[in-house]
């Protein structure tokens, strides 16, 4: 072999260049000659045809899609000839045999997708948007411990532990112990509340302000009642703690009356003291009690604003003041202009302005409440037994002991009027309601009679528009209620001698005197005030 031929290197086949197809130049079919004619000349561009830009994007996409496909496949076969046995088993048990591709499996997850007919007015867009939104899932699995019901311990709680009926009832569920509540409200209430068989029928209604009252009638509270007025009918009456419970005397009871603005209580007695209690109907705790050296307490009055207390003695001319808010006793020994030898009886404007005492010999006198100095003195014929502010304070009326009622103006200090009290003989007491419509006049034969304001102010013998004649002995005390639906007539003669006397309107509320030594409150709403 020549030495040229033995240094001589054959090119790799695989790296020999291969002549490149594309680029070979082609004839033009369309320029070549026809069949026995001369060579055809090219359209001119004008007269061309525009490529299908749409088709070919689309069959690119395609092309795209399906190479993106086959490539996902072949990497899932790479991955799964490495996978052991086992953990493919183990995934066609949870995903299910899905061999041909991915797409399948994550629709399977998915769930079947709501078909939803499209709009011919939406566009592409929407209708993809619309959906891509996965449907609502249920739950993969359901716990049988969350359907368990609760059991509540009824035997370590202390308030629980009184509503056992008996040792086996150591634990209740949820909706026993809801039942055995609502036993236990019931039983405190003496039945259904009557809130809660209208709340039943009343129907759904879009007016604000019947939806205000329904909230307010559903809610439970230290309210004095839920309307404006009490309910028509018969009222239970519930027993209550006594509220002087927590400091009980063996005097006699001489004075009981409400805070205007607060929830207590004030008890006087000629055990020379002034008690104040809380009232909530359970214990009452005692607030203060105010001792009175050798002052046996007549009568003891809040003031209108409640930031007074005032009480007379039995044979005493001085008049204590207290100060709540200071905390200060103040005496009044002396009303310059006032010539009593004993002040036990008086009254307060509603309004707060004026404090009036009863005298002897017909005189009656009117001070200023803020001062506590003698404005002026008026007289009636024969001994004053009892007297009253108006409801507008504007007017007060003095009962005589002759059966005589004598109406006087405040601002002027005359008589307006002077009418008898029809079958009285003579008269103990007086109250007028707060509405301004009626006058009440007791006697000591038992009888009471009520009249209109109007003819007490025009008529010299008005004809009283009702007359109670329950009681035998005197009636030494009466009071209206705030809403004038019950007049309250008691005797200091005869042990609870008190009856509750429904209004015109039908109603009934009041707090009485039981017993010489202790005050029982006997139901909610109470009367304002009552001795």
């Amino acid at each position: 072999m020549p030495p040229e031929r033995g240094s001589r290197t054959r090119p790799d086949r695989r790296t020999r260049a291969k002549p490149n197809r594309k680029t070979r130049m082609k004839p033009d079919r369309r320029a070549r000659a026809g069949p026995g004619g001369p060579p055809r000349k090219a359209a001119p561009s004008s007269q061309r045809k525009p490529p299908a830009r749409p088709r070919a994007a689309a069959a690119a996409i395609a092309v795209a899609a399906e190479e993106e496909r086959r490539l996902r496949q072949r990497n899932r076969l790479t991955l799964e000839e490495d996978k052991p046995a086992v953990e493919q088993c183990l995934e066609e048990l949870i995903f299910g045999d899905v061999e041909d591709s991915e797409d399948a499996l994550l629709q399977r997850l998915r769930g079947p997708l709501v078909q939803v007919q499209e709009d011919s007015g939406d566009s592409e867009v929407e209708n993809e948007a619309r959906g891509d939104f996965p449907p609502q899932k249920k739950p993969v699995w359901v716990d049988e411990e969350d359907e368990d019901e609760e059991m509540i311990d009824m035997v370590n709680n202390r308030f629980r532990k009184n509503m056992m009926k008996n040792a086996c009832e150591s634990k209740l569920s949820k909706d026993e112990l809801q039942k055995r509540l609502k036993e236990e409200f019931q039983h405190a209430m003496g039945g259904v509340p009557a809130w809660v068989e209208t709340n039943k029928r009343k129907t759904s209604s879009g007016d604000e302000s019947e939806e205000e009252e329904d909230d307010l009638l559903q809610r439970t509270g230290n309210f004095v009642s839920t309307s404006a007025s009490l309910p028509k009918g018969i009222l239970k009456i519930k027993n209550c703690q006594h509220a002087n419970a927590e400091r009980p005397t063996a005097a006699r009871i001489s004075s009981v009356q409400f805070h205007p603005c607060a929830q207590v209580v004030m008890v006087a007695g000629l055990d020379n003291s002034v008690s104040l209690f809380q009232v909530d109907g359970k214990t009452n705790p005692k607030i203060q009690s105010i001792y009175l050296e050798k002052f046996p307490v007549f009568k003891a009055c809040f003031s209108a604003n409640g930031e007074e207390v005032l009480a007379t003695s039995t044979h005493s001319k001085v008049l204590y003041v207290y100060d709540m808010l200071a905390g200060k006793l103040i005496p009044v020994h002396q009303v310059r202009g006032l010539k009593e030898k004993i002040v036990r009886s008086f009254e307060v404007s509603r309004d707060g302005s004026y404090l009036l005492i009863n005298g002897v010999a017909g005189y009656f006198h009117l001070l200023s409440m803020k001062t506590k100095e003698l404005i002026s003195s008026m007289k009636i014929n024969g001994r004053i037994a009892a007297s009253t502010f108006s409801s507008d304070s504007k007017k007060v009326y003095a009962s005589s002991a002759d059966g005589e009622v004598y109406v006087w103006d405040v601002n002027s200090r005359k008589c307006l009027n002077r009418f008898v009290d029809e079958g009285s003989l003579y008269g103990l007491s007086i109250a007028t309601s707060r509405n301004g419509q009626y006058v009440a006049c007791g006697s000591n034969c038992g009888v009471v009679n009520i009249y209109n304001q109007d003819s007490c102010l025009q008529e010299t013998n008005p004809k009283p528009i009702k007359a109670i004649m329950n009681l035998v002995t005197g009636v030494t005390s009466l009071t209206f209620n705030p809403t004038t639906e019950i007049l309250a007539i008691a005797s200091e003669k005869m042990k609870e001698a008190v009856r509750l006397e429904p209004g015109l309107e039908q109603q009934v509320s009041v707090i009485l005197s039981d017993s010489c030594t202790s005050v029982s409150k006997l139901m909610v709403p109470v009367a304002e005030e009552m001795i």
